[in-house]
């Protein structure tokens, strides 16, 4: 045992002695740069992700030099830092311009002409998405959905700003200012513009924002009575999986604490189902509301700690929620002794994400808080029983909360005397696509897809895709279906598609999207997403034949029965219901009389080649003879 110690401290001073001389090739700028965020982080190793961005913010990416001052701060080896780095897409471990442009590349997107502009954008810049510049001042590619559906096609300038609205004059703008050394603080404030687009307003998004009266009432009721009101209201989260709101903070509550431990409030804004945006207009809107309806939540629960999971591209609200925040407290509704009470002591962190889809998962997102790769934890145990930290955790998104700070303020039969059984109160749908007016609508529960179609300006509509492509396709005889749990649920998106659209590249998109923001934890997730959109490569080559039908069905079934977790699983929904729906689409992509594969062995082999330098006949597979 002593010569095992011996060995292991041996081991540790070997890997601080190489972290250390590796810290020492940074640049003063980097130090300082590392230094100033494990200050303000002090040195926590919970708080990686945070640090890791801080810093990225000022050396524009992360060489290992850097990333080695960093394990060494927080107390971590590097191997581990470089792999929570290499995790999020918005961490870069290779050089990007000075300005890194990101054009949104949602199936929406791409209906407005977001990759032509892009490559409009490109020619002006003399570079391709994917590539840097050679002097580094600018770098372009494209990124999943940014949540501005309503107002793109959009660019993410440095994942900090926004420029919405694109069209080819503002394209050229764009790169006059790039080419003049204009930094992106100096843009035309126009070109950021966010409106909020609120088509139709219920409760949630026709209230005036909360400051305080939903935490008196919760107060004078007590958090027992606050807890059956919740419970009468017949609240079901609003991400998706709509599991009972006063179920999930009941089972918190009663799950018991270590010593020195609290129950965590976490909201999840981490809203990176394609299409939807309604909970960004939530937080520019109504964030008093939210926050308001978290500290309702910390009073039930008694937890002295909460988050905002911010998603990565959602950076530009960061200053607005902090200055809520900030004006909170100072009117006593956040921190020690809220609203005077003693004991009810309870005060919100902003985590900001670094761009990973599977983070929308309560687990992963955990993960992410703890400063961990987020990859989906294996349950139980729940998070509700072993959260943040190992403590006691209720994870709920944003609409859910600012739903419980009206219940809180107006009761629990006001909310359930909206909708209809088992689907009660009001549900935002963030509508886009070929309507004449996208934006957000709030509908109580029981509305018909037709409905909101009619509302939105919908016209010759062929298919509408309700909750993201995690969510289900529905042809037009289907319009008469209601949005409901037992019908048709949502986590809010609603893309419309006309009678145009290729829905064979509807779900070609889609499939792309999961096979670039699969987490890699399972191997069913992980190949089999790579796999389904190999395959729709393939067709779309024109390389398809009968077998291919086949091979994508038993793909589909496979993902559904077993993969990690529910997003891996839904991850072939869009391929489901488009073959059953419209598949004369996938048809005419069918017909070569003979099979192709779609697994090109020789490709695979490339990067060993490129390892190795070699590029002779003997290194290709194609070349034996």
């Amino acid at each position: 045992n002593n010569l095992r110690c011996a060995s292991s401290v041996s081991a540790n001073r070997h890997r601080a002695t190489v972290c250390s001389m590796a810290a020492m090739n940074c640049t003063s700028e980097q130090i300082q740069a590392v230094d100033a965020a494990l200050r303000h982080h002090s040195g926590e190793r919970h708080a990686l992700v945070q640090i890791l961005r801080e810093v990225q913010a000022h050396t524009h990416w992360l060489p290992r030099p850097v990333l080695h001052r960093i394990a060494q701060g927080v107390g971590l080896t590097p191997a581990i830092v470089e792999g929570v780095a290499g995790f999020y897409r918005f961490f870069h471990l290779q050089p990007v311009g000075r300005v890194h442009l990101l054009a949104s590349d949602n199936v929406t997107d791409r209906m407005q002409g977001s990759r032509e502009l892009a490559a409009e954008l490109g020619a002006w810049l003399g570079i391709v998405p994917g590539q840097m510049a050679a002097d580094s001042s600018v770098s372009l590619g494209f990124t999943s959905c940014t949540g501005l559906c309503d107002q793109g096609p959009a660019l993410l300038v440095n994942q900090h700003q926004v420029v919405t609205r694109l069209d080819a004059a503002r394209v050229s703008m764009v790169a006059e200012q790039i080419r003049a050394g204009v930094p992106p603080s100096h843009w035309p404030i126009e070109w950021q513009r966010l409106e909020p687009n609120i088509r139709r307003a219920g409760p949630l998004l026709g209230a005036d924002p909360m400051t305080g009266p939903a935490l008196h009432a919760a107060l004078a009721r007590g958090a027992e009575a606050t807890l059956a009101e919740l419970a009468a209201s017949g609240l079901r989260g609003r991400g998706g999986a709509g599991f009972d709101a006063a179920r999930k903070w009941q089972l918190c509550r009663a799950a018991p604490l270590r010593e020195g431990s609290t129950r965590v409030v976490v909201c999840n804004a981490d809203e990176g189902e394609p299409g939807t945006f309604k909970d960004r207009v939530l937080l520019a809107e109504q964030a008093d509301t939210v926050i308001e309806g978290m500290t309702v939540a910390a009073r039930v629960l008694g937890a002295r700690t909460g988050f905002v999971y911010l998603r990565g591209e959602y950076r530009f609200v960061l200053e607005h929620l902090q200055a809520v925040l900030a004006r909170r407290r100072t009117a006593g509704l956040l921190g020690t002794g809220i609203l005077g009470t003693p004991g009810f002591d309870f005060d919100i962190a902003i985590h900001l994400g670094a761009g990973a889809y599977v983070c929308g998962e309560e687990s992963a997102l955990i993960e992410s808080l703890e400063g961990k790769r987020g990859q989906p934890r294996i349950r139980p145990p729940f998070p509700v029983e072993s959260g943040y930290r190992g403590q006691p955790t209720v994870v709920n998104n944003v609409e859910t909360y600012a739903a419980a700070a009206h219940i809180a303020l107006h009761g629990g039969a006001w909310w359930a005397a909206m909708g209809v059984p088992g689907s009660t109160g009001s549900k935002l749908h963030s509508v886009s696509g070929d309507v004449a007016r996208p934006g957000v609508y709030e509908w109580p529960f029981g509305v018909t897809v037709a409905e909101i179609l009619a509302e939105a300006g919908a016209t010759d509509v062929q298919a509408v895709q309700v909750g993201g492509p995690s969510g289900q396709c529905l042809a037009a005889h289907e319009f008469g279906r209601r949005i409901a749990f037992d019908d048709v649920p949502t986590a809010g998106a609603f893309m419309v598609f006309g009678a145009g659209r290729d829905m064979f590249e509807v779900a070609r998109g889609f499939a792309q999207f999961f096979a670039h923001e699969s987490c890699g934890f399972c191997t069913p997730c992980r190949v089999g997403t790579e796999l389904v959109r190999r395959r729709f490569d393939k067709l779309a080559a024109g390389y398809g034949s009968i077998f291919d039908e086949a091979e994508l069905r038993a793909l589909e079934s496979l993902l559904h029965g077993t993969t990690h977790c529910g997003l891996g699983a839904s991850a072939t929904n869009p391929l489901r219901d488009t073959l059953a729906r419209f598949r004369a689409a996938y048809e005419s992509r069918l017909a070569s009389p003979r099979f192709v594969p779609a697994f090109d062995l020789d490709a695979e082999l490339e990067p060993a080649r490129r390892v190795t330098g070699r590029n002779d006949a003997g290194a290709h597979l194609e070349r034996q003879g």
